[in-house]
């Protein structure tokens, strides 16, 4: 989630993990995992009338993939603009932060994640004011997270310290945004296709990066609850940075699509490798 910025810059995965497509558009495929392919779960948070909970795939030990499940039931009884426990953001919309624990001994850089359940969107208006789902995956602990704060006198200059062009991945850029408390500045793709300058492709799911004081802390992927409806599979390759810190395994594609077998949207950081 950002403040507004130019628009014209602009199954059971048990059993079987998505393969990876190329932003050039290849076919989406499924390929059948290795023996002794394992997932396990974090503990479970009530959404609307289900739940959410983080998993992680591992295959002989090594993580392949990390995601957020969702039931299906989850998108019954969604909080609406207004009500209580929401945050109220800059531009007067509700955004709704469910924290979910990681699984025990993940073995990956991610510390924790933050499901935000945005029913009218967030700013652009006209490309993110959508019902939204925006999934955080910081490598940085929560204290560290809640200490993004504007009455820290280093505020402004933190947002603005990037990191190092070495550990910033491939095309993405500060917008020139405002950073947002307890997240960090949102760093965007230009070439994403709802920002294209001149012809704009309605938002339906997308991929940021994050920083804060010169450090890459989140990835993000966004989703809209319309297109999690269509349960209809997705997976894009995102671009990487030649180093991360701390190092560990970060992945080279994300997916979004719906596991029959487990009956869960799972929207997923996938082609996990050691970087």
């Amino acid at each position: 989630m950002f403040a507004c910025f130019d628009q014209r810059r602009g199954l059971s995965a048990n059993c079987i993990r998505t393969g990876t497509r190329t932003l050039a558009g290849s076919i989406f495929a499924l390929t059948a995992c290795l023996a002794g392919a394992e997932t396990t779960y974090g503990p479970s948070v009530a959404l609307g009338d289900g739940m959410a909970r983080v998993y992680l795939v591992t295959e002989d030990e090594v993580p392949v993939e990390l995601g957020v499940a969702l039931d299906d039931a989850f998108l019954s009884a969604l909080p609406a603009d207004g009500e209580p426990h929401g945050i109220v953001m800059p531009d007067g919309r509700s955004t709704f932060e469910y924290m979910l624990e990681m699984p025990a001994g993940h073995g990956t850089p991610f510390q924790h994640v933050t499901l935000d359940w945005n029913p009218s969107g967030h700013e652009p208006d006209g490309i993110y004011d959508l019902a939204h789902l925006d999934i955080h995956f910081y490598v940085i602990s929560v204290e560290e997270r809640l200490a993004i704060d504007p009455t820290d006198p280093e505020f402004p200059e933190k947002a603005r310290r990037l990191p190092d062009a070495a550990y910033l991945p491939a095309g993405y850029v500060d917008p020139g945004a405002p950073p947002v408390p307890m997240m960090g500045l949102h760093l965007v793709d230009p070439a994403s296709p709802e920002l294209h300058p001149d012809h704009p492709e309605p938002f339906t799911y997308t991929f940021l990066y994050g920083s804060w004081d010169g450090r890459l802390i989140f990835l993000e992927p966004m989703v809209t609850t319309e297109y999690l409806r269509t349960k209809q599979p997705m997976t894009r390759d995102v671009p990487v940075a030649a180093h991360y810190q701390p190092p560990g395994y970060y992945p080279g594609a994300y997916s979004i699509r719906w596991d029959e077998h487990a009956g869960e949207h799972r929207i997923a950081l996938n082609d996990l490798q050691w970087r």
